[in-house]
């Protein structure tokens, strides 16, 4: 199951592909996620047009990328189909081997502006604004990522995902779920598999509750797609890819991470963190990024709570390094039998 995968001219090593977290895929956290291997494409988090190309500081740091970033997709939001041209082109020019358009982001502050799920509630117009979009770009191909509708009585994903076919787009992801559900209940496989069967030659990536390598394989059987999109799972476990891999290739399952490795790849992101954007705003990313870290890493509570006062890098190895010296006495349950955890 696990396979190379085509993407219009893009050939990539595999079909897992890092998701456009938002608030969280900056250049940093995707080093780390390669670093570990297995990933076949990361995204950039969502970006604006408006702010690419009026060069605005924040929009440019989270579409920063480098050379050991590759292959990259970089995702754009909006509506305005000559803007989104202009920032296709301008990502193009930046590094993005793939130009993804975002159909399935459910929040308010992006719906609202008439973009995300919510180009799920015109079709017509999203494939003109798509159509203008795919002729803008002159090598990377173009991608879409979708939810099933925006709610139970629209769902329009295997029909849109036909027409943005036609339209030019070389791949769809789509998002178990309708924009109503958010992230609640359970993706719908067979909805995935709707859209698989809706499109003729083009891959349908599916996404959603990939918690696990057996989940990965359970959709890719149930539904058909070409590959899956991997999101908040990573965020606490950066090596699923690696894992994921492994799996669907039948290949024996790598050793879990220690708790001695998990603290270097924190130290790792700190690391990167500090070198693109400087050591306190590190120290602050890294005070509610340890938290998901931390999910692998029970019990943990000590260095949670303490990790949420740091202000230098000093800070942070003074913290993991307490926290290592307190876990060396734990016995086989995870509790400490000589002294409490320190306060």
């Amino acid at each position: 199951m696990l396979r190379p995968l085509r993407v219009g001219k893009v050939m990539l090593a595999n079909n897992l592909l890092l998701a456009p977290i938002a608030g969280w895929c900056d250049l940093a956290y995707r080093l780390v996620v390669r670093s570990c291997g297995g990933v076949g494409l990361a995204c950039t988090d969502l970006l604006s047009p408006e702010g690419l190309l009026r060069q605005k500081r924040r929009s440019l740091e989270m579409a920063a990328t480098c050379q050991a970033d590759s292959p990259l997709c970089m995702q754009l939001y909006g509506c305005d189909a000559d803007r989104l041209s202009e920032a296709a082109r301008w990502a193009e020019d930046h590094g993005a081997a793939i130009v993804d358009i975002n159909m399935g982001c459910p929040v308010d502050k992006v719906t609202k502006r008439d973009g995300g799920s919510a180009l799920l509630r015109d079709p017509d117009g999203t494939v003109r604004m798509v159509e203008k979009i795919a002729r803008a770009l002159r090598t990377a191909p173009l991608t879409a990522k979708l939810r099933l509708g925006w709610d139970d009585r629209s769902i329009v994903a295997p029909a849109l995902a036909a027409r943005l076919e036609e339209a030019g787009v070389a791949m769809i992801t789509i998002h178990g779920r309708t924009t109503e559900m958010g992230f609640s209940g359970q993706a719908r496989l067979d909805g995935i598999a709707s859209v698989v069967a809706a499109v003729k030659r083009i891959p349908v990536i599916g996404n959603g509750d990939i918690r696990r390598p057996e989940d990965a394989a359970r959709m890719i059987q149930l539904t058909g797609c070409a590959g899956v999109m991997i999101g908040r799972a990573a965020l606490s476990q950066p090596w699923i890819f690696r894992d994921t891999a492994a799996y669907l290739s039948g290949d024996p399952a790598p050793p879990p991470l220690s708790i001695e490795q998990k603290c270097a790849l924190m130290r790792q992101h700190f690391d990167y963190m500090q070198r693109f954007r400087g050591e306190r705003i590190a120290a602050i990313a890294m005070r509610k990024r340890s938290s998901w870290y931390a999910k692998t890493m029970q019990p943990c509570r000590m260095m949670k709570e303490k990790m949420q006062w740091i202000g230098s890098r000093h800070d942070f190895d003074a913290v993991l390094d307490e926290f290592l010296e307190w876990r060396k006495h734990l016995d086989a349950d995870g509790v400490r039998r000589d002294a409490p955890a320190p306060i």
